[in-house]
């Protein structure tokens, strides 16, 4: 295994939100959307990457927060397949 495989960051799950309604964020990692602006992705990024990832993607001043899980939350009433997609996207 060379260094850099080594220090290669793991896929950490993260809880992204935004305002811009209607707004389609395309990330190439894999996600699955929660709610309209509420989505789940799972990505090697930094938090600040994934960040600036989709706040480039919006429209200027439009609300956004993007937060790291250590565990898969706990939901209802989100939309059809989420916990399928938390189970295979481990």
């Amino acid at each position: 295994m060379s260094r850099k495989e080594e220090t290669a960051p793991q896929d950490a799950l993260f809880l992204v939100w935004h305002g811009g309604r209607g707004t389609q964020v395309s990330l190439g990692d894999p996600v699955h959307p929660m709610a309209e602006g509420l989505f789940l992705v799972r990505s090697a990024r930094t938090l600040s990457k994934l960040y600036h990832a989709v706040k480039r993607q919006l429209p200027a001043d439009t609300a956004l927060c993007v937060s790291p899980l250590s565990a898969p939350p706990k939901f209802k009433g989100m939309e059809p397949g989420a916990l399928k997609w938390l189970r295979m996207n481990k």
